[in-house]
């Protein structure tokens, strides 16, 4: 409800901003000025208007009114600030009557700043010689862009920062003649101003439509580009599609830019709407907080979410490049067109972006298995997060901008994609698309409720959306399914599924309703579902049945023991997304007592001559989680390696080093899964032939020692066996990479040194002028997913925790996510309650929530690694692993 929301008043409503950006300093402080004029509609008599402003210096304002035909201009008495909630209130002398033609003018000044939220700058290192006027401080230069999602608009202009508070926006940039400035709509004019020193130009852009303020955004740099056009014609014309980079990484982006053209034509033809701008532009932004922003028409990405280099890139960031292209493509329609009314439906916006960018991969190319890749992946990980007690519904309450940030998480787009994947399946795509398409249609240019979607698709299909849909959105969680047999017929229950496995009866008192996708025999019951804690289901053939075709329902299944090992043994008859299912049910079912870790490694070792690569990363996924659990048990530990040895070896020996020509996307990653498995549980043969690369690559041949998708593999051992002289390579490998991912696979490979001495020396370089702050979660990640240097890292954030606030605390998204990454991987009750202690007198707003899931996780490994650790040592010895 609106009276849950801290939001601002609604007697002022801003219609149309005309922000002018000038004299913005290409160095120093990166100090900018600026003026908005902003229309606004006034409904109530006032004498002062409140509106967002974050770090930034109002000089002064005045407001024009036209009254009974009089235009009158009053100037602020007083500002006054409100730092905590982000806004400025602009004091009258007298009372100011309504008027539907308002005019607020403000003078500001702001910086640009170096936290990757609101208007900042990204430090690089030119690939070519850049501008004259390309900032550039201590060897580095810098180009400037915005980020505005959630609330940081205010941090950029003085604005009502709030989804529904839509306005149009005129945007003008002063900046020098060498240099490109870009926003979301085309250039209208480009003119030397007058009074200004040589060498200025002012960009002037056509005005946006009707849009929310976290949706504007421009930049600024030495900017190059590489354009195609869609296929359809729009406006009776080809929409012209860019991909910009600093110069000299614009051929990188061919491969975004052939899949930009053709997902918009894809959109436009699914959501049966044209895609509503003049232009699409893709801009790779070198320092960056997320994978990408959907600011309608000027998106900007990450680099290694937008750029590809078919020689020098890791190939799995196809798929990424692919996919995320493909996900902000979608906000154009489904967030930018339609945006949700309240921070509160972030899902509405993530979760549906989330399915169609995959739905758009899955069309463009077919032979990836996308939806195997989704379960695997997205889908596990969805899970992971919601079998904790400290999850959250997919639709949470939110009281201010400020607190959204949080929920950009693995519920709001993965579950989110999950249940949309689910309801997608049971209705038919082709009407949930029409749903889709008349929602878009109902709401254009407008914002909108989950409740709006539901009535949108109980129209298309005649059901009752929103009636079954409630549990899904609303509660938190999801349900297991415990399966009975009995002659001709079997019995379904369904509870709340938590990872820890101790429901208690208060925690189980949701009912979902689960659309069961049954096949039995060689029949199909798909259309069944249940809506009740149990049911009864009959003419069941015993000699086959299966629930959750295609792993497209958001849900566990628990078979009985003997059912799972007979669909084991036909395997080779289910499809990719079934088997990678079985596995991931089988492996959390184990962890949360509903089954054993013994029962699970018996039926994964039926799959030693499993063919398919995403079934493998399952598997491996799964072995990896259970070796971290057991991680520091000196008997178990080595047993598990050498099971995972003797499972993986054939495959990843079959497969070999070498990247035949023509070959498959999927099996080069199945090689990257199996050689990194092998290579990190000590499989003797792959760990040589690693280091031999390794060497070859040090010594300067041959040149292919070390293709792109194996580096993670080399680089990985070397630095696990080589000590300080392969640690010091592989930082100067850092230092010296120039292809766009190579940063990141070196950042992760450093993370496996086996001393304490050489954790803390990462560490050191971790929190260096030397890495991005964007970047430094990637080293703790992997620092963290290693038994050597798990605590290492632990007692290191202890003794640095100031300088980590200082270093990632400018933007919260980075310091919370650190937090998360560096902290869950523990299975001791000892560290949960030092990290309670630890953060107990800190104020820990903007990571609270996290805080909780790591102390939910840890103790659910903990419990974990107790209940099961006989069970697992007595499986291992009857098998000969000690």
């Amino acid at each position: 409800m609106v009276s849950d929301r801290d939001i601002l008043s609604a007697d002022v409503k801003p219609t149309n901003y005309a922000l002018y950006i000038h004299d913005i300093e290409l160095g120093g402080q990166f100090s900018y000025r600026g003026t908005v004029s902003v229309d606004i509609e006034i409904k109530q008599t006032l004498k002062e208007i409140t509106l967002n402003a974050y770090q930034l210096q109002i000089h002064d304002a005045e407001l024009f009114t036209e009254h009974t035909k009089t235009e009158q201009s009053i100037k602020t008495k007083e500002i006054s600030y409100d730092e905590k909630a982000r806004r400025a209130t602009f004091h009258f002398p007298v009372e100011v009557p309504t008027t539907p033609h308002g005019r607020l003018v403000i003078n500001f000044s702001g910086t640009v700043n170096d936290s990757m939220a609101g208007f900042y700058r990204s430090k690089y290192k030119p690939a070519v010689p850049p501008a004259a006027s390309v900032p550039h401080v201590d060897g580095n230069h810098y180009m400037f862009s915005t980020q505005f999602e959630s609330s940081d608009a205010r941090r950029a202009f003085p604005c009502w920062d709030e989804p529904n508070l839509k306005a149009t926006f005129d945007v003008a940039i002063e900046l020098p003649h060498d240099l490109v400035a870009l926003s979301n709509m085309p250039a209208v004019a480009d003119e030397e101003p007058s009074g200004r020193q040589p060498g200025i130009k002012v960009v002037r852009f056509a005005r946006t439509p009707v849009m929310s303020t976290y949706l504007l955004a421009w930049a600024v740099g030495d900017f190059e580009s590489i354009e195609g056009v869609t296929e359809r014609s729009y406006g009776g014309g080809k929409l012209p599609v860019r991909v910009w980079t600093t110069k000299g990484l614009k051929e990188q982006g061919r491969f975004a830019l052939a899949n930009a053209c053709k997902v918009v034509d894809l959109f436009s033809e699914i959501f049966r709407i044209e895609y509503p701008l003049p232009k699409v532009d893709l801009l790779a932004v070198h320092e960056f907080i997320y994978g990408a922003m959907e600011n309608w028409g000027l998106i900007t990405y990450r680099t290694t979410a937008v750029l590809f280099d078919e020689a020098t890139s890791d190939q799995k960031f196809k798929r990424r490049v692919a996919y995320v292209v493909a996900h902000e493509l979608a906000h154009q329609w489904f967030g930018n067109l339609v945006t949700m009314d309240w921070w509160s439906e972030l899902w509405l916006n993530e979760g549906f972006a989330t399915w169609v960018g995959w739905f758009a991969v899955d069309h463009l190319y077919p032979n990836w298995n996308t939806w195997g890749n989704w379960v695997t992946e997205g889908m596990q990980m969805a899970f992971a997060l919601d079998s904790l007690r400290t999850s959250h519904p997919i639709e949470v309450p939110v009281r201010n901008g400020l607190e959204v940030d949080q929920i950009f998480d693995h519920i709001s787009y993965l579950k989110g994609s999950s249940v949309i994947r689910m309801l997608a399946a049971h209705l038919g795509v082709d009407v949930f698309l029409k749903g889709v398409s008349d929602y878009l249609k109902a709401h254009a240019y407008g914002n909108a409720t989950t409740n709006d979607l539901w009535t949108a698709l109980s129209a298309a299909s005649g059901k009752d959306v929103a009636q079954f849909m409630h549990a899904w959105i609303g509660k938190i969680g999801f349900p297991v399914l415990t399966v009975a047999e009995e002659p001709g017929q079997i019995g379904v229950e369904q509870s709340r599924f938590l990872l820890s496995g101790n429901v208690q009866p208060e925690e189980d008192q949701t009912t979902w309703w689960v659309p069961l996708g049954l096949t039995t025999g060689d029949k199909s019951m798909e259309s069944t579902s249940i809506t009740d804690k149990q049911a009864t289901i009959r003419q069941v053939d015993e000699t086959f049945y299966k629930f959750n075709k295609d792993q497209t329902g958001f849900y566990r299944i628990n078979y009985p023991p003997e059912r799972l090992a007979k669909l084991g043994h036909v395997a080779d008859q289910l499809s990719v997304e079934d088997r990678i299912g079985l596995i991931g049910d089988a492996a959390a079912l184990a962890k949360s007592g509903h089954g054993t870790t013994a029962a699970f490694l018996a039926f994964v070792e039926g799959f030693q001559a499993e063919p398919n690569g995403l079934v493998w990363s399952q598997i491996t996924d799964a072995l990896a989680d259970i070796r971290a659990v057991f991680a520091n048990d000196p008997l178990l530990s080595p047993a598990l390696r050498a099971f995972t040895v003797r499972l993986v070896a054939p495959a990843a020996e079959k497969l070999g080093w070498a990247f035949p020509a023509g070959e498959d996307f999927l099996t080069g990653q199945a090689r990257a899964t199996l050689l990194s498995t092998a290579a990190a549980a000590g499989h003797a043969p792959t760990v040589a032939e690693a280091l031999r690369r390794f060497r070859a690559r040090a010594d300067g041949e041959p040149a292919g020692a070390v293709p792109p998708s194996l580096r993670r593999v080399v680089f990985d051992t070397a630095v696990r066996e080589g000590g300080t002289d392969a640690y010091d390579a592989v930082v100067q490998e850092y230092l010296s990479t120039t292809s766009i991912d190579g940063k990141e696979a070196a950042l992760h490979s450093l993370g496996r040194v086996q001393t304490g001495e050489l954790a803390r020396r990462y560490l050191d370089f971790l929190f260096s002028d030397a890495v991005a702050p964007q970047d430094v979660h990637s080293g703790g990640s992997a620092l963290a997913a290693n038994a050597k240097t798990r605590l290492v890292q632990w007692e290191w954030i202890k003794e640095h925790w100031t300088l980590i606030r200082q270093r990632l605390g400018g933007n919260m998204v980075v310091l919370d996510r650190f937090v998360r990454l560096t902290l869950r991987k523990f299975a001791d009750e000892a560290v949960a309650k030092d990290i309670e202690a630890f953060f107990a007198d800190k104020d820990n707003s903007g990571y609270d929530r996290t805080l909780g899931v790591v102390a939910d996780t840890i103790q659910g490994n903990a419990a974990y690694r107790e209940r099961d650790r006989e069970l697992v040592r007595e499986w291992l010895e009857v098998k000969g692993y000690f």
